[in-house]
C-alpha cells in the first residue's frame, strides 16, 4: 500500500491541477444496492438510449451487460451467448463496421497474474431499450482477439476513438504504464497484436474514455481522474502532455469512468466493498 501511494503521489505531481475550471463537484445520483452490480468494473454512456449507461461486472460473474438508468435501476440485461467472463474490465460505446450504427465494446482484458497471452474485445450493435423486454441474449457479435506487443500485462482500461474507430488499451500495474493501439479496420478472424505506442508516467490505470466527439480523453486510477483536450496530434503525443487532475471523490474501489454522451459531465462508479457504500457519481461540466 505504501508503494502504491507513493507511486500515485508521484504521478499527481507531474499533472496540472484543474480545480473547478472544467467540472464541478460530484453529485451522488444513486447508491449501488443491486447484488447484480456488486463488482461493477466498467461504464459507458449509451447513445441509443439517452441518459442511460452500460455497465458490467468483472471476473467470476456472468457474461452480462447491464443498461442502467441514473438511479442504478437495471432496465435491460444483455447476455452474450456462449461467452465466459474471464475478466471483463471496461466497456465503450462507439462507431463500428456499419456507418450510422452504434456498437458496444466489452473488454475482456483483465489479467491480475499476467498469465493470459490473449485478450478479447466483444463488439455488438447497441440495442434500443424495449420496456416490455428486460432480458435479451446477444447471439450476433464480433470477437476481436489480440495479444499485447512485448510482455504479457494486466490491463483494465479500454477506449474507442470515435474519429477513426481505433481501439486503445492501457496497462495497469507498472510505472510507467503503456498505451497500446489496434488500428481500424481490425480483423475478427485473426489474432492481432496491439502495438505499444508510448509509455505514460502513471500507475494503476483502471478506466478510460473518449468523449463522443473525440475531442477529450478521461482516464482514472484509484486516486485521480486525469483529463486531456485532444487536438490533431497523434493520441500518444496528446497523452504524454500534462493532464488536468479533475475533481474526484475517492471511491471504495472505483474502476469505472465515462463521459456523458451529451458532454454535460462525467460519471464514475465503484465496485461494492464490504462495510462501505458505493454510489454512481456525476460531475457536471462547468463550461466547454
Amino acid at each position: 500500500m505504501l508503494m502504491l501511494g507513493a507511486t500515485l503521489a508521484c504521478s499527481q505531481k507531474k499533472a496540472e491541477k484543474a480545480d473547478s475550471d472544467i467540472f464541478l463537484n460530484g453529485q451522488s445520483l444513486a447508491e449501488v444496492t443491486s447484488k447484480k452490480l456488486h463488482e461493477a468494473s466498467g461504464l459507458a454512456a449509451s447513445v441509443n438510449n439517452p441518459g442511460m449507461l452500460w455497465t458490467h461486472n468483472d471476473s467470476g460473474n456472468g457474461a452480462d451487460v447491464f443498461l442502467i438508468d441514473q438511479k442504478m435501476n437495471i432496465k435491460l440485461t444483455c447476455t452474450l451467448a456462449k461467452v465466459k467472463n474471464r475478466d471483463w474490465e471496461d466497456i465503450a460505446v462507439g462507431p463500428g463496421p456499419e456507418p450510422g450504427k452504434n456498437y458496444v465494446y466489452v473488454a475482456d482484458i483483465g489479467d491480475n497474474m499476467a498469465r493470459h497471452q490473449y485478450k478479447m474485445v466483444y463488439r455488438f450493435e447497441e440495442p434500443v431499450l424495449d420496456p416490455a423486454q428486460q432480458k435479451v441474449t446477444i447471439t450476433q457479435f464480433d470477437t476481436i482477439t489480440f495479444q499485447l506487443e512485448g510482455e504479457v500485462k494486466d490491463t483494465e482500461a479500454l477506449m474507442v476513438n470515435p474519429r477513426n474507430k481505433n481501439i486503445y488499451i492501457i496497462s495497469k500495474r507498472e510505472k510507467p504504464v503503456y498505451l497500446y493501439e489496434l488500428k481500424y479496420p481490425y480483423s475478427t478472424k485473426d489474432t492481432l497484436t496491439a502495438t505499444q505506442i508510448t509509455a505514460l508516467p502513471y500507475s494503476y490505470i483502471v478506466a478510460a474514455d473518449f468523449s463522443a466527439d473525440g475531442k477529450e480523453v478521461i482516464m482514472k486510477n484509484y486516486k485521480n481522474v486525469y483529463y486531456w483536450k485532444v487536438d490533431d496530434r497523434p493520441i500518444a503525443d496528446v497523452l504524454k502532455g500534462k493532464p488536468y487532475i479533475l475533481i474526484y471523490k475517492e471511491e471504495p474501489q472505483g474502476e469505472a469512468v465515462t463521459f456523458a454522451h451529451d458532454g454535460s459531465g462525467y460519471y464514475t462508479l465503484s465496485e461494492k466493498v464490504t462495510g462501505e457504500k458505493s454510489y454512481l457519481y456525476f460531475y457536471p461540466r462547468k463550461s466547454k
